[in-house]
């Protein structure tokens, strides 16, 4: 495991059925994770050990199929690429933020593939790639028949206010670092509420 290996997987909006969740723990167990899972009415949990780290990773019930919950920051290199490898198969949304040596890649995931790669730096940030904008009649269906984006501005400016909070203190801080990786958050939740408002 590489140590300075670190990214934070925001915004996942990915949907499964049971066989998926099977293959993705056959994944881990082949890769020699030890690992434990349960499930109740409301959800299916897989705890993963990474090193000293417990991994929690939560699939929310959605009547015969599922949805994983929640924010994740993985530090194991094998795990990172087996959780994209899942949001790639299941062509889901996400937003993912590669941190190394005091620079943060930003990765904007729409229907498992990257349309927006963006390097902050220090105050600094950089549009590595934009995918130009080029939508299929599938993709047009899936958004007019998909409530994500009613459901899912509440919650964004309710993230973004907090951010900005988050944001402020560390300008009355002085704090470099935080300052940054807040501004990482805000560009990133700021193309999704631009996504979404569409």
């Amino acid at each position: 495991m590489n140590k300075s290996h670190e990214v934070e997987y925001c915004n996942l909006e990915l949907r499964f059925d049971r066989r998926q969740i099977q293959n993705f723990i056959r994944d881990l167990i082949q890769e020699g994770y030890s690992l434990y899972w349960s499930e109740s009415e409301a959800q299916f949990l897989i705890s993963i050990r990474t090193g000293r780290k417990l991994v929690k990773l939560k699939f929310q019930r959605l009547q015969n199929r599922y949805k994983i919950v929640g924010d994740y920051t993985i530090k194991d290199e094998k795990l990172s690429e087996l959780l994209e490898k899942l949001i790639n198969d299941t062509r889901g949304h996400a937003v993912v933020k590669r941190i190394k040596d005091r620079q943060i890649v930003i990765e904007n995931i729409m229907f498992g593939e990257i349309i927006r790669l963006v390097e902050v730096s220090g105050m600094e940030h950089k549009i590595i790639y934009q995918r130009k904008p080029f939508v299929t009649v599938e993709e047009i269906i899936e958004a007019f028949s998909s409530k994500r984006a009613e459901e899912r501005v509440p919650v964004l400016r309710y993230e973004l206010d907090y951010e900005l909070s988050v944001l402020s203190e560390a300008l009355a801080r002085q704090d470099e670092e935080g300052i940054a990786a807040s501004k990482g958050r805000l560009a990133a939740m700021r193309i999704e509420m631009l996504q979404l408002e569409l």
